[in-house]
């Protein structure tokens, strides 16, 4: 390892660890930034050794990721955490596990990658970020949350836009994202998911990326929350939809839905629309006409004579966090 490569461990090796945080390296790696896996943990030896093949296999390594577990076998996290060639962990372990390990990693004077939320209730998370902001942030230690949405190039797009005034002062905006989800998706058959230890089910752990839209892209804070959140499928407890009535500190105010009870794909959306005094942005995400998935940002300016302008980004979020 050269002396600026970024040597990193991967905890966790579920279906993020290996559809995501992998493929997101290979790309940051093939863009030469130095970065490499040097080992993973899971809490099982199967598990961990399947995701330290994949890297093999997706990184191209011409070397051994060296694999911890629980396993009474295997050298397990402590021993990881104590190398001093890894600098900094990325954590993709279940929600109710992560403020455990941030602050283990920490104290092993690691940088901590971990995945959103912060934690299963904003108790446990303002606990959490207060001990990091007083005991780990003031010794140089990076610890951040992977809200991959507020990295994205179209959404960071998105909020120059409306920050540089563009469509004027904004007066009202609505988002809705509303998904399908069934028993058989694989974002379903996860044990923490199925049986969830957190409040929020779905609605908290796909809801925050939403909220990272808006959080990022309106120009104001928010000042009151209102709203309605229901179950319609009884697998995804506790609730799986929620509209709510959001008013800024600014005086704007805008509708938000969040479902992810469809009945099929067919009804499947995503979309926000921020309205301003002088135009509107319009955000969608989905493939453009090569089949490559990211953002649309489309803004209207103008009143007797509007001007349309339409912007396609890739999606890039996983890699520009990391």
């Amino acid at each position: 390892m050269s002396s600026t490569e970024l040597s990193v461990a991967i905890l966790g090796a579920g279906i993020w660890a290996k559809e995501a945080d992998l493929p997101a390296i290979a790309a940051l790696q093939a863009a030469q930034v130095p970065i490499k896996v040097a080992a993973v943990y899971s809490r099982s030896t199967s598990s961990a050794s399947a995701l330290a093949e994949a890297a093999q296999q997706s990184l191209k390594l011409d070397y051994g990721v060296t694999v911890y577990s629980d396993a009474p076998d295997r050298e397990g996290l402590d021993e990881l955490l104590a190398r001093s060639d890894i600098q900094a962990v990325i954590v993709v372990l279940p929600l109710g596990q992560q403020p455990e390990i941030v602050i283990k990693a920490l104290k092993a004077g690691k940088h901590v990658l971990s995945e959103k939320p912060v934690a299963k209730d904003v108790k446990a998370a303002l606990e959490l970020i207060k001990t990091y902001e007083t005991e780990y942030k003031p010794k140089g230690l990076i610890w951040r949350v992977a809200e991959n949405f507020e990295c994205e190039p179209g959404i960071r797009a998105a909020a120059e836009a409306v920050h540089s005034g563009k469509i004027g002062k904004v007066a009202f905006f609505r988002l809705s994202v509303v998904n399908y989800i069934d028993q058989e998706s694989k974002w379903y058959q996860t044990s923490w998911r199925t049986v969830p230890d957190y409040q929020g089910g779905f609605l908290l752990d796909g809801g925050v990326h939403s909220m990272a839209v808006l959080r990022t892209i309106l120009p104001s804070p928010v000042a009151s929350v209102s709203g309605h959140a229901s179950l319609t499928k009884p697998y995804l407890l506790p609730h799986d939809s929620i509209q709510s009535v959001v008013a800024l500190d600014s005086g704007a105010h805008g509708l938000v839905e969040l479902s992810f009870a469809a009945p099929s794909s067919a009804r499947a959306e995503s979309f926000t629309v921020i309205t301003g005094t002088e135009g509107f942005l319009e955000l969608t995400s989905g493939k453009n006409e090569a089949g490559v998935h990211g953002w649309t940002v489309k803004t209207v300016v103008g009143a007797k004579d509007p001007k349309e302008e339409k912007q396609f980004y890739k999606v890039q979020g996983i890699e520009n966090e990391i």
